[in-house]
């Protein structure tokens, strides 16, 4: 029987004691089997792990002296040592097998009942039923009254439910052959041991979702699993043959559990439930706990231990208060019928645990453990053997592959089951087709197209206002410069502003040419727009397969069979797809055979012709092979049905007709696909063309704004000048009044500021969020000279004049309307004088276009980053 833990009142556990075992000598029997089928020279070699087999076992055999951890470990090495031994030492009562070892193991339950077999698998089985029974005593060890605690016990829980797990699926059945056998080793057993320990861990678990003070709903739901383990736990209780092999207290105790938790989980949904004012449900909830608490106290044998019973009464007298305010709210204020038990639905459940994977821990293919004593004979033959299982199983898998796949295909060619849902009003578009459908409406569809010509304009007026305030700029300069000018006469010797500013103009002059023609391309791709918003309308039905036709039943019919025809066919359709699912499972029978085929014992035993051990082990997979060759064949016999039944169906329905408006609707949604593409991608370049343009318009822009201000601080300058020689107050030391000495680009971003007036105040410039990167103009900076220019200069050089080359027009041919994308150069000039020539050698697709041509435009990328509302202060209202 189990301990009772010694933490909260509601958290009394169970824990397995350890199965008891006789003492035996595995050392001499094998070393012997060593000696006589090897040599003795093999023997001497493995004697070290003869002797580390027998201490293993001799420390197996003295109990639970040593700490929990230890034994844990203990018992997975010894597993894992007895995997070595049974690959190469056959332990049975057959004469040539190693027939004078005797395995005994009592039963963990009943103490005078044992098992005594010449089996190994029963040794294995015992050590598995051992290391459950050692992790559920470390998850009682642990102090449960705390969250961390309780977190180590629901590990430990779970880990013993794993080892009770493999036990269950890999060795119960191999260790219960015989006469002589224990019930704690069965399968059964080992099943419901599984459920309790997942019950326990559950339970930690509630307990942690209690404290860290979870929703009543999540506690209701977590709680709700744990009375359902408790509950498969107590099923296999009363079920042969464990019903007469427990003590009672067993089952009184998880009796009471399974009962403690259905009612916890009723008050806590009900606590959710009166929340939600739903007061009728939250009394039947109520009811269905309270009854279930008593039913419990009144049929559960007597041994509960007083813990567990001081729970269920407190949880009972908590749902009895909850039930009299329930009912007297409803009486008085809802007024709401209470629903009968029967008519309620489950409560929800959620695991949070699930048995550890012990595949990792008890893997014995990395052990070391007599790894020499496999001959080559053995070796090679097993290899042969794996060969002629590969083989099978490769054709095999060949035919259920090429059964799957002619399926498909006569389905295809059949067009089921599409024709079968077009008349349910569920038709599909071809899957490439429509991922492109969906992709334009992610998109925002053609709908959107109006916002993106919106951008377009947004744009083109930003640029032409930067173009005007910069064009202004040079403009009032030149007109303070013939002021002056015509003030002083002679004397105003600088150099005239129109000199200066050529190639800035010239620039200027291009960026207002390439504005132009980019009006023009915004307007055929406008008219496009307007031209194909019919074609394109399409796109907008949401889902696209709502523009597909519906198979329409006829509209006059002799004899009614439209529906019995239907229902035949859709009957066939099942039976092949069973016939499918039928293939998967062979398929995954053969790869689960060849996993467990392990004959490698037998070949290191066998004393005839391993030819003859081949055919017999082969045959094990006769009967899979025979059900494939029946699945193919039932299925080709099935197809021929559907073919006949699918052509009586397409003549009563007219599928022929149905198909060409299909057609035509594919055809015309790939035509508003390609359009769109098209207008989509003239677009993209549009905006990528504005935004380029703008950065060089802003570039310029600053420069002009530059210049003007140079020009503001050498017209000062001039003007103290000549009025000192009006005065009379020249001096010796000044410059000769013939010319005027203007600085480089160096000597001009290298002037002090002092008496400079403030810069203009550059407009705010138009930027659209998350548009593509695209190479800006940057104006590099300019070298400082190293020796000043003459004083005579009659012209000194153009101060801006830098190869800054303006974007290509924004011309399109009229057959595509391209938006070719420019490619700026940004390379650092050695010398960058003014009067250098701006941007050499540009040239693109914008210039010399071609003439107009009709013809489809170049399909374009779906999508095109968003372009934001217009900001405050962006544009001129």
């Amino acid at each position: 029987m189990a301990s009772p833990s010694s933490s909260a009142t509601t958290n009394v556990m169970l824990a397995i004691y350890e199965k008891k075992t006789v003492s035996i000598d595995l050392y001499r029997p094998l070393r012997n089997f060593i000696v006589v089928h090897y040599s003795e020279r093999e023997a001497q070699s493995l004697e070290d792990d003869l002797e580390t087999l027998r201490e293993l076992r001799s420390e197996l055999e003295r109990g639970i002296s040593d700490s929990l951890p230890a034994r844990r470990d203990l018992l997975q090495k010894y597993f894992r040592a007895l995997c070595a031994v049974e690959s190469r030492f056959p332990i049975s009562a057959d004469k040539d097998h190693i027939n004078t070892v005797t395995f005994t193991w009592y039963d963990a339950f009943k103490n005078k009942q044992k098992a005594v077999q010449q089996n190994i698998h029963l040794e294995k089985a015992a050590v598995l039923f051992n290391l459950g029974a050692v992790h559920s005593q470390m998850g009682l060890s642990f102090d449960r009254s705390s969250v961390d605690g309780r977190r180590q016990a629901s590990h430990s829980f779970i880990a013993a439910a794993g080892a009770f797990t493999f036990l269950k699926d890999n060795v119960a059945m191999k260790a219960s052959t015989g006469n002589s056998t224990t019930v704690d080793v069965s399968v059964e057993c080992a099943g419901m041991l599984e459920r309790l320990m997942l019950a326990q861990a559950q339970e930690c678990v509630f307990e942690n979702t209690i404290a860290k003070g979870s929703t009543p709903g999540v506690c209701a739901k977590i709680s709700r699993q744990v009375g359902i383990f408790y509950e498969e736990a107590l099923s296999a209780l009363n079920s042969a043959p464990l019903n007469q092999h427990f003590d009672k207290t067993w089952l009184t105790h998880v009796q009471i559990k399974a009962a403690l938790f259905y009612a916890e989980a009723c008050y806590r949904y009900s606590l959710e439930l009166h929340e939600k004012e739903e007061i009728a449900e939250e009394i039947a909830r109520l009811k269905c706990g309270i009854s279930a608490l008593s039913d419990t106290k009144k049929s559960s044998p007597k041994g509960a231990m007083q813990q567990l019973i001081d729970a269920a009464n407190k949880l009972e007298t908590n749902l009895n208060h909850n039930l009299e305010r329930a009912v007297k709210e409803n009486d008085r204020v809802y007024l709401m019928r209470v629903p009968p038990a029967s008519s309620l639905t489950a409560l929800p459940a959620f695991s949070m645990v699930k048995p550890m994977l012990m595949n990792e821990v008890l893997d014995a293919t990395k052990e070391k453990m007599f790894s020499s004593l496999v001959p080559d004979s053995s070796a090679k033959a097993l290899s042969r053997y794996t060969e002629m299982v590969d083989d099978v199983i490769r054709t095999q898998a060949e035919k259920l592959q090429q059964g799957s796949e002619l399926a498909r295909v006569r389905l295809k060619e059949m067009d089921l089951p599409d024709s079968i849902l077009a008349l349910e009003g569920n038709s599909t578009l071809p899957k490439v087709l429509k991922e492109d459908a969906e992709a334009v409406q992610i998109c925002g569809g053609p709908a959107a197209l109006e916002g993106d010509l919106e951008q377009l304009k947004d744009l083109r007026r930003v640029n032409q206002e930067l173009l005007v305030q910069t064009e202004e700029l040079l403009q009032k300069e030149a007109m303070e410069d013939a002021q002056f000018r015509s003030q002083f006469g002679t004397r105003w010797t600088r150099p005239q502003s129109s000199t200066l500013t050529k190639n800035l103009q010239e620039r200027l002059n291009r960026f207002a040419a390439n504005l132009k023609q980019a009006t023009e391309s915004d307007a055929r791709i406008e008219r496009s727009v307007r031209d194909h918003a019919v074609l394109m309308s399409i796109l907008d039905r949401r889902p696209i397969e709502s523009a597909l036709p519906t198979l329409a039943r006829p509209m006059m019919s002799l004899d009614a069979n439209e529906d019995a025809i239907v229902g035949v066919l859709k009957q066939s359709l099942r039976q092949l797809e069973s016939l499918g699912a039928q293939r998967a499972g062979l398929e995954d029978m053969l790869k689960e055979m060849k996993r467990k085929d392990d004959i490698l014992p037998k070949l290191m035993t066998s004393t005839g012709s391993h030819e003859d051990l081949f055919r017999k082990e082969i045959g094990k997979y006769d009967h899979i092979c025979q059900d494939i060759a029946q699945n193919i064949e039932a299925q080709e016999q099935l197809l021929m049905q559907i073919q006949a039944q699918n052509d009586e169906f397409a003549s009563i329905f007219n599928l022929v007709d149905y198909k060409a408006t299909c057609e035509k609707i594919y055809r015309q949604i790939e035509a508003a696909i390609a359009k769109y593409r098209e207008i989509k991608d003239n677009v993209n370049e549009g905006l990528k063309f504005y935004v380029t343009l703008q950065d060089a318009i802003t570039n310029v822009k600053q420069q002009c704004s530059d210049f003007v201000n140079t020009r503001n601080m050498q017209c000062r300058e001039m003007i103290d000048e000549v009025q000192r020689k009006i005065s009379g107050l020249s001096f010796q030391d000044s410059k000769p009044s013939g010319a005027y000495n203007y600085p480089s680009v160096g000597q001009l971003n290298s002037q002090p500021t002092g008496p400079n007036p403030p810069p203009l105040t550059q407009s705010p410039v138009y930027q659209p969020p998350q548009q593509p990167t695209v190479p800006s103009y940057v104006h590099p900076p300019h070298p400082h000279p190293s020796h000043p220019p003459p004083h005579h200069a009659s012209h000194p050089p153009s101060p801006y004049a830098t190869p800054q080359q303006p974007p290509p027009p924004y011309h399109l041919p009229a057959q595509s309307i391209p938006y070719p994308h420019p490619q700026y150069q940004q390379q650092p000039l050695p010398s960058h004088e003014y009067a250098q020539p701006a941007y050499p050698g540009w040239r693109g697709p914008y210039y010399n276009a071609p003439p107009q041509q009709p013809g489809s435009m170049p399909r374009p990328p779906y999508t095109v980053p968003p372009y934001p509302p217009n900001q405050n202060g962006y544009y001129r209202q």
